[in-house]
């Protein structure tokens, strides 16, 4: 055997990979947490270690040379394999102690998970939980995370769903814009009213004019994408908003406004990778985190 091959270590792969992609040294070593030197002295290995020159100097960083342009997609489907092997083992531990890692909207892990989650440590006291609260879609397939709670069913291959419920949605604002501005009890009232909507995302629009509501993004007052602060804006008294119903009822702050209209209900489902699954930790907080919800999302 070539002993080149046999002392291609991983780790040097990986430090080229980081380097590529980023385009350099210093880019990659703030992505992966290492020191530039570190990463450097890792190119300069694996190039010692293969014979060959695996990237062109620039001032502006790092470019790949021809032979690293041909190693690029291999060191890649190294990668893949790398992280099936994790992901295949780590499905086949039996330990029901451990950590296991979640996802969910910045939204529902402000709102909905908390009560979920202390209600879960309780009943399972051995196993940690990570809360990854992100509204970007965290890769299962590279576990990324381990469960993932989301308001959409995913598509993903290799991913098993399950949907747990539907949330009811309301029509909300704080009491004290309804006492200075008045209470609307019709879609055309609504509508001119100070109305707290999204600003790049169309979702509210859409549901609005599903329903029949000649809305556009002008008739908002007020415009924020992301969900949590959007909820803030509310509650403080910016106008009036859409949210999840049982957020809303909670919140004593706010009150919520009846149009005799039905808005559409918002999906809540699980997803996993089908081999992490069989974890009998993960099964466990699946199995709790469906129950929970699904109480929730009746």
């Amino acid at each position: 055997m070539d002993m080149r091959l046999e002392n291609l270590n991983w780790r040097l792969v990986s430090s080229f990979l980081a380097v590529a992609e980023m385009g350099s040294l210093s880019a990659a070593a703030r992505a992966q947490g290492r020191s530039q030197p570190t990463l450097g002295r890792d190119i300069h290995t694996l190039e010692q270690t293969l014979g060959v020159e695996l990237f062109v100097r620039r001032a502006r960083g790092l470019a790949l040379s021809e032979t690293g342009e041909t190693l690029l997609p291999m060191a890649r489907q190294m990668r893949d394999a790398m992280r099936a092997i994790a992901l295949t083992a780590a499905g086949q531990s039996q330990r029901l102690d451990g950590t296991v890692r979640i996802t969910a909207s910045v939204f529902a892990s402000h709102f909905v998970l908390p009560p979920v989650l202390a209600a879960i440590r309780e009943a399972e006291p051995a196993i940690q939980i990570d809360l990854v609260a992100s509204d970007t879609s965290e890769n299962l397939l590279f576990r990324e995370a381990d469960i993932a709670v989301r308001m959409y069913r995913p598509e993903q291959l290799d991913i098993i769903s399950k949907k747990v419920g539907e949330l009811e949605m309301g029509v909300f604002a704080a009491r004290r814009y309804l006492d200075r501005a008045g209470r609307p009890s019709t879609p055309r009232e609504l509508l001119a009213h100070d109305l707290v909507g999204f600003d790049q995302d169309p979702m509210i629009l859409n549901h609005m004019k599903a329903a029949g509501w000649p809305a556009t993004r002008a008739d908002f007052a007020l415009r924020c994408d992301d969900q949590a602060a959007y909820w803030q804006l509310v509650r403080a008294g910016c106008g009036i908003g859409f949210t999840q119903a049982n957020v809303g009822h909670a919140d004593p702050l706010v009150e919520e406004i009846k149009l005799g209209v039905t808005l559409p209900r918002l999906e809540v489902w699980l997803a996993a990778h089908e081999a992490m699954r069989r974890t009998p930790r993960i099964r466990r907080i699946w199995d709790l985190l469906a129950d929970r919800l699904s109480r929730v999302a009746g």
